[in-house]
This record gives C-alpha cells, sequence and structure tokens, in this order.
C-alpha cells in the first residue's frame, strides 16, 4: 500500500479520546509514557495536542503545550512506522506548533531527531540521561511523608521555583492521578523537596524528583522506592547535575537512553540545581 502524500493529511487538535493512540504509539518506541498520564496533560493545555489523519485514521501526532504566555512545550513528535518518510510528521509539526506563538519552545529530543531540531531553531541546553533498574531495598526515612491536599500550594510554589513556568493545572492533576503516589521532605518545618512515582508502560517512573540538596534528593528517592524494591525503575536525570548522576548510580540504576533539552530561546531562570529528575519529556 502507498502512502498517502502530504497533502492529503488532515491536521487537527486531539483531545483525550485520542490519547490511547497517541501513548501506544510511544510505548512501542520504547519512551514507557506513564498509564495516567493522559488527563494531568491535557489538564494543562487541552487544546495542545494534534494528530494527522489520512482517510480518518491516525497518521501522526505532536504536542505543543503552553504555559502562560512565555513558554510552550513540544512532545508527543510521532509518526506511525508504516507511514514514515512521507513528510507528514514535518506537516502534524508545522501545524502544531503555530499554537506556540511567539513563546519559546522547549523540547526533549531523541538522539535521531537532534539534528532536524537544530535545522528548525532549537538549541541545545543539556543532556538528560535515563537511568533504569531495580529498585534498591530501602526504609522510608524520617522527614518524608506522603503529599496530601493541604500541600498543594506549597507544592506549586516549590514546582515553580524548579520549572521554567508555573504549571498549577498540570500539577494538580498529577499528584493525585490514579497510581500516582507524591511524597514531600520537610526539614524544620521547611519544605525542602518532593517526588512522584507513577505506573509506566514498562517501568515505574519517577518524576518530578525536586529537592534542595543530595541529602533530600536520596530521602524522597528512598520514600518512593520503599515499597517496590525489586521492581523495575526508571529516572530522567539532567546530566548537569552530578548530584543526580550520582544518586541514580548509587542505586544501581544504569543509563538506558538518552535525549537532549533544547529550546528555541531564553527561558525563565529557575533553580536547575533542585532538578534531580524531571517530570515528564513529554511536557518538561
Amino acid at each position: 500500500m502507498t502512502a498517502a502524500p502530504p497533502e492529503d493529511l488532515v491536521v487537527t487538535q486531539a483531545t483525550l479520546a485520542d490519547w490511547p493512540v497517541i501513548s501506544g504509539w510511544a510505548a512501542a518506541e520504547g519512551w514507557n509514557p506513564g498509564l495516567s498520564d493522559g488527563p494531568a496533560f491535557f489538564a494543562q493545555d487541552p487544546d495542545g495536542f494534534f494528530l494527522g489523519r489520512i482517510d480518518g485514521q491516525p497518521a501522526s501526532a505532536v504536542s505543543v503545550v503552553t504555559y502562560g504566555r512565555s513558554y510552550a512545550f513540544l512532545g508527543c513528535y510521532l509518526v506511525r512506522p508504516d507511514l514514515r518518510g512521507r513528510g507528514h510528521g514535518l506537516t502534524t509539526w508545522k501545524a502544531a506548533l503555530a499554537h506556540a506563538g511567539d513563546r519559546t519552545v522547549g523540547l526533549d529530543g531523541v538522539v535521531a531527531q537532534q539534528d532536524n531540531y537544530r535545522r528548525s531553531g532549537f538549541r541545545l541546553a543539556h543532556r538528560t540521561v535515563r537511568f533504569t533498574g531495580a529498585a534498591p531495598a530501602a526504609e522510608a526515612p524520617a522527614g518524608v511523608r506522603p503529599a496530601g491536599p493541604a500541600d498543594l500550594a506549597a507544592l506549586t510554589a516549590y514546582d515553580s521555583a524548579c520549572f521554567p513556568a508555573d504549571r498549577p493545572r498540570f500539577l494538580a492533576a498529577w499528584l493525585t492521578a490514579p497510581g500516582h503516589r507524591a511524597v514531600v521532605r520537610e526539614v524544620g518545618g521547611r519544605l525542602t523537596g518532593y517526588g512522584v512515582i507513577r505506573p509506566g508502560h514498562d517501568t515505574l517512573r519517577i518524576g518530578p524528583l525536586f529537592a534542595d540538596g543530595a541529602d533530600d534528593a536520596r530521602a524522597l528517592f528512598a520514600a518512593l522506592t520503599a515499597d517496590v524494591a525489586g521492581r523495575e525503575v526508571a529516572l530522567d536525570v539532567p546530566e548537569p547535575n552530578a548530584a543526580g548522576v550520582a544518586l541514580a548510580e548509587e542505586a544501581g540504576l544504569r543509563p538506558s537512553f538518552e535525549t537532549a533539552r533544547m529550546y528555541t530561546g531564553p527561558v525563565r531562570e529557575h533553580a536547575r540545581e533542585r532538578v534531580f529528575g524531571v517530570t515528564t519529556l513529554e511536557l518538561g
């Protein structure tokens, strides 16, 4: 069967009902999306997901999720395997990118696409390395407890200091999504970090893992994995955070996948040193 030319591709906004198609393609690529990611993703920007269709059948996808007036994040850039090399991905990309307007756009690019992203105006900020392996046996440490509804305001403020934009809608959904477990660390009555673990298609995913320092991050990691010792977990660590890389290695996790964080322009200053594990490669 010969694929239709790009002009026969119809690109429209995707809905949450389309998410199983997009996440299924992502899972087939080995990206290990979370099982409950969709509702939290669409909570941030329900207009930021796009599908290309040929004769009504999904053929390509991309998301351009907006955060306020200055920042957007591109992800879920996928083409159905039997339709690749026909220009459908680029057509969908161009249609979706208009949704960002004049915002700076970020992405986490897989190795095979990084040259294409550079040609589209993206510039490297840093590498991100996915570490995977069996969760070590550990006891939940003192000073770490489950996050609750009363923590939402403090967690939203802490998250905003660690991310290039405010994202309260996303965070409210992310912390309470089915299967997601969030923990916080407090020292002297002050919040010093938080983390989330969630089920993925292949392994458990940890993200975000935001903490004031290495001791806080280790305590949060231990609390997140205390009940899942021996199960496979994955943590996406920004390579410039040497303490984050050391944490993953000390836990016995090994590099399994890498991406490049790239931006089209400047982003808001944020506490990069607190990012021991990114939230999600799809939305930043």
